[in-house]
């Protein structure tokens, strides 16, 4: 038995930029219908990092998806940078009068699947893509399989794929252009501990053994990571280890430490796709480019992806013009280059690579010692910290 569904925009992937940009556009009557292979338990079970930046908090509480992150999220006006045994605060506020807000992923993702639910279309969970066909004609389509076992078959006028670094939809519109991509030589090993905050802000630490965050996630659980070989077997250390090495990361500052519940190994990536646009289907979010978590970029880049795809098809479906359809990939990359900068630099500038000299790691300070010296130089970091405006416009 096969499922047949015709719709206006077909989005492959329940994530943060798939959600948005199907309630941006139900917003402006077009139907759209998510699909995506995890359940909604997976979904909004995923603990993932969660720092939103300034603008994309106001698309979230302005588009009428919730304002939780506002009542619910913790507010940070700056961060700190230890280093050379000392301690530099970067106040946000005072330098660009912006912040940001520690609000975890999933979360998002829970308002954001509330919405749909609310608004009466839920996503189709549990529907796995097969493969996105016939991208260069009018009607490209989505064939795949859902939990019961039985096929589907979803046409539309446009596809977007908001399917994440595994992308079916990336398959026909960049599978023979490749894309960027940079593999870094270490890794963080993070830690989920049952503490209260041992800061008011985050910490990003960098020492002789390289890099140290100390994050969190609420009142009662904490996130901590510390630079590591990114093939680190997780149960090579002890929990006395863990600690060790995160606790010489900061200066000053006695961790507060409980119960350690959960340990992984983070890669370093950075991607950007060959092409986001291939006829009638297009890339977004990670599926266009994956970023280092260093500047906290990852979700906060798509939600730029989303304003621009939206604008795009809202034209296309009142006028029938594809000019903002053709400008998209433009648009967007502008964003997403700016972004993989920050990324990089906020990562190199921090992280000791294992083949690093004295001079490497002298020089490195001497950019840390620029930065948090200066004004000019904070307010550079602050400003990409929380968030550039977004550029497209018409999103409401």
């Amino acid at each position: 038995m096969n499922t047949t569904i015709r719709t206006q925009v077909g989005i492959l992937g329940a994530g943060p930029a798939g959600l948005l940009l199907a309630h941006l556009l139900q917003k402006a009557g077009i139907d759209s219908v998510v699909i995506d292979s995890r359940s909604r338990a997976d979904i909004e079970g995923t603990v993932r990092a969660g720092i939103v930046e300034s603008p994309a908090a106001a698309v979230l509480a302005k588009s009428g998806v919730s304002d939780r992150i506002y009542t619910d999220g913790m507010k940070h006006d700056g961060v700190e940078f230890h280093f050379d045994g000392g301690r530099h605060r970067i106040d946000f506020n005072a330098l660009i009068g912006k912040s940001v807000y520690l609000y975890p992923q999933h979360e998002v993702l829970r308002d954001l699947i509330a919405a749909r639910i609310r608004d009466g279309v839920p996503p189709l969970f549990e529907h796995k893509a097969d493969a996105v066909l016939d991208a260069e004609s009018s009607c490209p389509r989505i064939v795949g399989t859902d939990a019961a076992g039985q096929t589907f078959d979803i046409t539309a006028d446009i596809v977007v794929g908001a399917d994440g670094s595994g992308s079916i939809a990336r398959i026909p519109v960049s599978g023979s252009r490749g894309g960027y991509f940079r593999e870094y030589p270490f890794g963080w090993y993070g830690i989920l501990v049952e503490a209260p905050p041992s800061a008011p802000e985050l910490i990003y630490s960098r020492g002789d053994d390289g890099f140290v965050l100390i994050s969190t996630r609420d009142k009662k659980v904490q996130r901590m990571y510390f630079q590591c070989d990114p093939s680190m077997d997780v149960n090579s250390v002890s929990d006395d280890q863990i600690w060790d090495r995160l606790q010489a990361g900061v200066a000053g500052i006695e961790l507060k430490r409980g119960p350690i519940f959960k340990k992984d190994v983070l890669r370093f990536r950075s991607f950007v796709a060959g092409e986001l646009r291939k006829g009638r289907v297009f890339l977004i979010g990670d599926a266009a480019h994956t970023v280092p978590p260093t500047g906290a970029k990852g979700m906060n880049l798509a939600f730029s992806d989303v304003l621009w795809i939206n604008q795009a098809l809202r034209s296309f479906f009142a006028s029938g013009s594809e000019r903002l359809l053709d400008a998209y990939p433009h648009n967007a990359l502008d964003r997403i280059w700016r972004a993989q900068n920050y990324s990089y630099w906020m990562t190199s500038m921090l992280h000791v690579a294992p083949d690093a000299s004295e001079f490497d790691k002298k020089r490195s300070l001497g950019e840390l010692y620029s930065v948090t010296t200066s004004r000019y130089g904070q307010q550079y970091l602050a400003e990409g910290y929380v968030g550039w405006e977004y550029g497209a416009d018409d999103w409401m």
